[in-house]
């Protein structure tokens, strides 16, 4: 069960969502699209995802995890099968947001399946499944310039075809493997957890985390987006930059368990605070500095610690309400942090156009990291056990 969540993240996270920006330069060049155009697209699978975040934490709450997922997988890879094929600009941009819609339903519900089979060791198991991230850039990063390189022009269109397979092998895996946890045994006066949405969205203990969760996305898009182009504009190669960056991603791979099984151990506001801690020092370092050492201890820092910062807010998520509400309050943490990473790019930018100088755009980030680590000492007051949200709701009514 693991190790089909940690393929449906490569599929709907790298495959789904970061892939996109190395397969663009050939897109756009056999596509004959603008930059304006090839941009737009993007921004239709974000939104897509954002859009549906939500609904796919509800329809997992309602209908079964694993439903949601295979459902998100079987969308995916409609969209990657049509990407293949499509000429016209219209119908790529629907299937573009195909990638998103299916990213809602199945990230969240694969979270929400493995935090709920593996209470004790939540951070541990959802560590694992964001090392498929990791890996799926390994993967991404040398499958896709080999297929450029080998089959030229139409070289983009076998890389979303490999895409289509394997999110079809993933939900295969998923349907044969994954299974929904036990039934609550709860009595005909009480709501079904989709009822009580409104009751978990407004939880102040939800709300705590869905707000770290968000800084997070806007502080860590905003490094993925402009920092090799700060390298670059710092006097460095492209080459260096991108070595950088792969050291980078190799280190995450290993990172994301490892910081999940601390904050198992040391619990999630230790873990949480530790790795924000990392995450800015790495955001201080090239605040100060622009040498390439300045440059390599960033990257080390980032890939030794980002996805720490992932992993233990996102189990900390689910420790907030009872297992059967996982789903709608995790989607509700996912909302926040793709509304990040729409605001930081937006921000970062119109800092650097500004001031004219990258060191605005990081300096945002910092404040914004210090900020989450204030929040997460909030954490630390937080009862050890979940919310009460559709018990107490329904003990009220029944009072009423």
């Amino acid at each position: 069960m693991v190790l089909a969540g940690l393929f449906v993240a490569l599929v709907v996270i790298v495959f789904a969502r970061l892939a996109y920006g190395m397969l663009l330069p050939a897109m756009r060049a056999d596509l004959g699209m603008s930059y304006q155009q090839a941009g737009l697209l993007g921004t239709i699978t974000a939104l897509g995802y954002l859009a549906l975040v939500l609904a796919g934490g509800v329809a997992a709450a309602r209908w079964g995890a694993k439903q949601a997922v295979v459902l998100g997988l079987f969308v995916v890879a409609v969209g990657f099968t049509g990407l293949a094929l499509a000429t016209n600009y219209l119908v790529i941009m629907a299937l573009m947001a195909l990638l998103g819609f299916g990213t809602a339903f199945s990230f969240a519900p694969m979270i929400s399946l493995l935090a709920t089979w593996y209470p004790e060791k939540r951070g541990q198991v959802i560590g694992y499944m964001s090392a498929g991230i990791g890996l799926g850039l390994l993967i991404t990063g040398a499958l896709v310039p080999w297929l450029l390189d080998a089959f030229g022009a139409i070289g983009w269109r076998l890389a979303w075809g490999v895409f289509a397979a394997s999110a079809v092998a993933t939900g295969l895996l998923v349907t044969i493997v994954v299974r929904n946890p036990p039934a609550e045994q709860v009595g005909p006066n009480i709501r079904p957890p989709t009822a009580d949405k409104w009751l978990i969205y407004t939880n102040p203990r939800v709300l705590v985390v869905a707000s770290i969760y968000g800084i997070i996305g806007l502080c860590y898009i905003v490094q993925a987006v402009f920092m090799v182009s700060y390298v670059v504009e710092s006097g460095f190669s492209e080459t260096v930059a991108g070595w950088l960056l792969a050291m980078s991603g190799l280190l995450s791979v290993a990172s994301a368990p490892i910081w999940g099984t601390l904050s198992d151990r040391l619990g999630r506001p230790n873990a949480l605070t530790a790795a924000m801690g990392l995450v800015t020092l790495s955001m201080a370092i090239v605040l100060f500095s622009q040498s390439l050492l300045a440059f390599f201890l960033h990257f080390l820092l980032i890939g030794s610690s980002l996805n720490g910062t992932f992993t233990t807010v996102q189990a900390a998520s689910t420790d907030q309400v009872p297992p059967r509400y996982i789903p709608i309050a995790f989607s509700f943490a996912t909302l926040l942090f793709a509304g990040g990473q729409l605001v930081g790019p937006a921000v970062a930018g119109w800092l650097i156009e500004t001031t004219g100088d990258f060191r605005a755009a990081i300096a945002f980030t910092c404040v914004g990291l210090t900020a989450g680590i204030y929040l997460t000492q909030r954490m630390r007051r937080f009862p050890a056990e979940p919310a009460a949200i559709g018990e107490s709701a329904a003990l009220r009514d029944k009072q009423y």
